[in-house]
């Protein structure tokens, strides 16, 4: 079994998941999807953005952006717990089949599309960390149409390194790697707003270091 060390002031090192490399229909790329299912279960990382959502309930029908929607997993739960609002859900992958009716896929590029109008809440769910930080301009003009954020991102750290290594029995080769992978690209407190340290003083931020190695954050626009 691979052990997986590293120091938690080591900065970011982001590098290619193989996941982002398997096409869609790919077994090893279904059977990785799965293990991130579980992976999220396992965190409470899904739950814990919908505690958010329903805090936000009012601003949440002025729509929903999903960035980084994956295989519609998150989007679906969404809107069973906001039947009322509009969820557009952006991903490179091709539109899930049997999508409920009120989440409307856009198969792109979120780092080149901009979104053409105001809404309620963004959400990031294990996303941001694939971009380099001199990569992450493009989410101002996401930023600037959201009036709520909600990110969940890996928490760079020794500790989380150790927990995933007791998921890898339970996890495929693909996991296995991207988990780590996530991990060395994953952020601390304050990373994240110190790359928008321009525009900060117009948003409330939280942040929150979980222990299961997630780092939280619910920025609020004044």
């Amino acid at each position: 079994m691979l052990i997986f060390l590293r120091k938690e002031t080591t900065k970011r090192v982001v590098v290619a998941e193989l996941l982002d490399e398997l096409a869609a229909d790919d077994p090893r790329a279904l059977s990785s999807r799965r293990d991130l299912r579980l992976i999220n279960f396992l965190m409470g990382n899904e739950a814990w953005m919908l505690r958010q959502i329903h805090r936000h309930r009012k601003m949440s029908e002025r729509g929903i952006v999903e960035l980084g929607a994956g295989d519609a997993s998150f989007s679906r739960r969404m809107h069973r717990q906001v039947p009322m609002a509009p969820i557009a859900a952006y991903d490179l992958l091709p539109e899930p089949i049997g999508l409920d009716e009120g989440i409307f896929w856009h198969q792109g590029d979120v780092t080149v599309e901009r979104p053409m109008q105001d809404f309620g809440i963004l959400v990031a769910n294990l996303f941001l960390h694939h971009f380099r930080d001199e990569d992450l301009s493009w989410l101002r003009a996401w930023m600037a149409r959201a009036q709520v954020m909600i990110f969940n991102e890996p928490l760079r750290s020794n500790f989380a390194h150790r927990l995933g290594n007791l998921l890898h029995p339970w996890i495929n080769d693909v996991t296995r790697h991207d988990m780590h992978v996530s991990i060395d690209a994953g952020f601390l407190r304050g990373e994240i707003p110190a790359l928008f340290a321009d525009c900060t003083h117009e948003w409330k931020i939280v942040e929150q270091a979980h222990w299961k190695g997630a780092l939280r954050s619910v920025w609020i626009r004044k």
